[in-house]
């Protein structure tokens, strides 16, 4: 017949949790020591270890927003550049059109 399924209260799991985030050992090691399966102990610690150090965690760096004085300085090169490419569109469209007439 099959393994019997142990049951562990709650509070069990969250010290063995305790135990590997706070001792610095390994997984495999805290498991060897509580006689459990190491998968288990890999389980406990991902479904109870994100609620305890939720606040501990490194925060995302937020990039400094650029000063009003800096995007109108770049609105204005890309007003700028837009002019300058649509002229040479333009310039295109006209020698397209002076080679096709002779072409023919």
């Amino acid at each position: 017949m099959g393994a019997r399924r142990r049951v562990f209260p709650e509070a069990f799991k969250r010290e063995a949790v305790e135990r590997v985030t706070a001792s610095g050992l390994s997984t495999a090691q805290v498991a060897q020591e509580l006689g459990l399966h190491e998968t288990v102990l890999r389980r406990w610690v991902r479904d109870v270890a994100p609620q305890a150090r939720g606040p501990a965690r490194r925060p995302i760096p937020q990039a400094a927003a650029p000063s009003p004085a800096d995007l109108a300085a770049e609105n204005a090169r890309l007003r700028r550049e837009n002019e300058r490419l649509r002229m040479e569109r333009d310039i295109l469209k006209k020698a397209a059109l002076i080679f096709g007439a002779a072409s023919r």
